[in-house]
C-alpha cells in the first residue's frame, strides 16, 4: 500500500464517498474541492487506488527483429551512431531516428563504442608511480 500524502484531497475514503455519492460531478467538484476531471475520473472508476502514469508498453520506431539485428551489427561493425543510422535507415527502418536508434543501443547496452572495443593486453597502460 503506497502513502498518502498530508496533502493530498483526495484519500481513498474520499474516492470510496465519491463512488457512492449520488451527486452529479459539479456538486461533488465544489464539496470536496477538486477539478471537474478529477470527481469524473473517480466516479466513473471501480477501485480507489491511483494508478502509474508510466507507460506500460514501450514506443518503438524499430520492430523487436529488426532492434536484435541493428544492435548485432552495432557489435560486429563498431561504427559510431551516426554511421548506424545510416544503416538503418538505408536497410533496415526508413522511419529511424537518431534517438529512437540511441535509446535501442542503451536497452541493449551498446551505446558506449568503447565499452565494445575489445581490450587486448599489450594497449593495456600501467600506472606510472612518482620518483622520490
Amino acid at each position: 500500500m503506497s502513502k498518502i500524502h498530508p496533502q493530498a484531497r483526495t484519500t481513498p475514503r474520499v474516492r470510496t464517498e465519491i463512488q457512492a455519492s449520488p451527486l452529479s460531478v459539479d456538486a461533488l467538484t465544489k464539496q470536496y474541492i477538486l477539478t471537474k476531471a478529477t470527481a469524473r475520473k473517480w466516479k466513473s472508476r471501480t477501485d480507489t487506488q491511483a494508478r502509474s502514469y508510466c507507460p506500460h508498453t514501450l514506443h518503438t520506431m524499430l520492430t523487436l527483429e529488426q532492434e536484435i539485428i541493428v544492435v548485432e551489427l552495432r557489435r560486429l561493425l563498431l561504427l559510431p551512431l551516426d554511421d548506424m543510422l545510416v544503416i538503418t535507415w538505408e536497410f533496415i527502418n526508413s522511419a529511424a531516428s537518431r534517438a529512437s536508434l540511441y535509446r535501442c543501443f542503451s536497452r541493449y547496452g551498446v551505446n558506449q563504442l568503447k565499452d565494445l572495443m575489445p581490450v587486448y593486453e599489450s594497449e593495456v597502460k600501467t600506472s606510472k608511480t612518482f620518483k622520490l
